[in-house]
């Protein structure tokens, strides 16, 4: 990986910083489907960071594949750098956002720290030439930098997505109201977890039967995963817990029926939710356990 983000990267270092990523594979052959959805979920995503948190909008990076910037395109090079830039230099009073929409894959482990023998992996515009993005890289990249006053939340719209960060918690809620934390601390006691800060990584789970379904191109869509996190955000009051925000999620999935109905200047031409990813209800996975019907969400 590159060792230092360049000079052309964004100058400003206020506390509230962001990565959103979204690549719609435009163009591209052997192996890659178009997706509709990805370049309309960071533009989402970026007016809720705005709007709703405050952040700085000369603090938020976006890499897309309709950029003409070459630089600004999501390449593995470029989104490498990106995660390198959010944290850089980060400190206590830090609240760090990385959001990733497109495709995710798995390939076979082969340093042994995965329970089921798959690293999971986002892929780059460029990943058939360069490979995709490992769990462990994104984990080594993003995560293992984080001091103590720190807090990074990831928002990942792509197939096999559930322990893309490589965390060592996961939690599981069996019915709403309930939860139960998985440890899934790798048993080669490799360390997958902050220096003192917390990260926290909400994406979504499949058992892999589920139909992935792709909106016609005459319809402008927005990714399933981003669309319910945003629409909870959006409906739930400040302060709202992460279990809260994880039961709206799903519920938010359940009953959309496809349309989309997210508000805002951008939103208006959007009608439909593609979910590219296949996912069936949202996941939280964590560096450590917290009750997550106690804690406020906050970004």
């Amino acid at each position: 990986m590159p060792m230092a983000p360049p000079r052309y990267f964004p100058h400003s270092r206020g506390n509230k910083r962001a990565v959103l990523i979204g690549i719609s594979y435009a163009g591209k052959r052997r192996g890659y489907n178009q997706l509709d959805g990805p370049i309309n979920d960071i533009k989402f995503m970026r007016q809720l960071l705005c709007q709703r948190f405050g952040f700085p909008g000369d603090c938020i990076m976006m890499l897309s594949d309709d950029q003409r910037d070459p630089f600004r395109l999501p390449t593995k090079d470029n989104i490498c750098m990106a995660m390198q830039w959010l944290v850089q230099g980060c400190s206590y009073g830090d609240s760090l956002v990385f959001h990733f929409s497109g495709m995710g894959a798995q390939v076979c482990d082969d340093d042994g720290d995965e329970v089921d023998g798959y690293d999971e992996a986002i892929c780059p515009m460029d990943s058939f030439e360069k490979g995709p993005i490992l769990d462990d890289e994104i984990n080594e990249v993003i995560v293992r930098p984080l001091v103590h006053g720190v807090k990074l939340h990831a928002i990942v719209d792509a197939c096999h997505s559930a322990t893309v960060l490589d965390l060592p918690f996961l939690c599981r809620i069996p019915r709403p109201g309930t939860c139960h934390w998985e440890d899934h601390r790798p048993l080669s006691g490799a360390c997958k977890g902050t220096s003192g800060g917390q990260a926290t990584l909400i994406s979504g789970y499949s058992d892999g039967k589920s139909n992935i379904s792709m909106t016609p191109d005459s319809y402008a869509s927005v990714g399933a995963m981003t669309h319910s996190f945003i629409k909870a955000v959006e409906c739930e009051p400040h302060g709202v817990t992460y279990g809260r925000l994880l039961t709206a999620m799903k519920a938010i999935m359940l009953n959309s029926g496809g349309n989309c109905n997210l508000q805002g200047p951008i939103g208006m031409p959007i009608r439909k939710i593609a979910n590219f990813s296949g996912v069936q209800e949202p996941t939280l996975s964590s560096s450590e356990m917290f009750d997550i019907y106690r804690k406020p969400f906050v970004m």
